[in-house]
């Protein structure tokens, strides 16, 4: 059974990325929870061992709210490509390398896939909320859509410019970030999540 985080809360983002913390923040902040980060907090990034999003998620969240005597909510998310067999996937961050280079990334994803006619890509995001006491709740999202060459639009970060939704013909780069904040993986484990654990 889920646990609930009443309102007024004070919960750990489990997460150091920037990016990801604007857009989860955001999405928080009309629930009445107070969130402040695991970088804020000084916490250190536990190594992403698990092969898969729930394992990572769980592992980052239960670090976080053990480390801080907090709840804590962990995302783990990543692009996944058909002509790669679903890679980059898990490593997806780590495919950016220690500088976070994700125009190599991208890069390297259009290298590797050259010469497969298979466009087939997805985002998949796993959502944790973990407890002190190693209570941990994982909530799941995806989207599919198609990888595209070059890359296209400078909002959004990661993998969003080579990604193009199903239905859609602008990538995550190039979409309003509020549509996107709508209809993405994320904001899927996010509504999953707060159905769930909110209120």
């Amino acid at each position: 059974m889920p646990r609930r985080l009443p309102a007024g809360a004070r919960l750990v983002l489990a997460t150091h990325n920037p990016g990801k913390l604007r857009e989860i923040a955001a999405m928080l902040a009309p629930h009445g929870v107070e969130v402040v980060s695991a970088g804020a907090l000084g916490l250190p990034e536990p190594e992403e061992t698990e092969p898969d999003f729930i394992g990572n998620a769980r592992l980052k969240a239960l670090a976080a709210a053990t480390a801080s005597g907090l709840p804590a909510l962990a995302d783990d998310s990543g692009f996944c490509v058909a002509a790669l067999g679903g890679a980059p996937g898990v490593l997806s961050a780590r495919w950016a390398g220690p500088s976070k280079d994700f125009a190599a990334a991208m890069a390297r994803v259009h290298a590797e896939s050259a010469g497969n006619p298979d466009r087939h890509a997805w985002f998949m995001c796993v959502l944790c909320l973990a407890w002190p006491d190693g209570h941990a709740d994982c909530f799941e999202g995806r989207v599919d859509g198609a990888m595209v060459w070059p890359p296209r639009g400078g909002q959004g970060f990661g993998y969003d410019p080579i990604f193009v939704p199903a239905g859609g013909r602008e990538t995550y780069g190039e979409m309003d970030q509020q549509a996107k904040h709508a209809t993405s993986h994320r904001a899927r484990a996010f509504a999953a999540l707060l159905d769930a654990c909110f209120g």
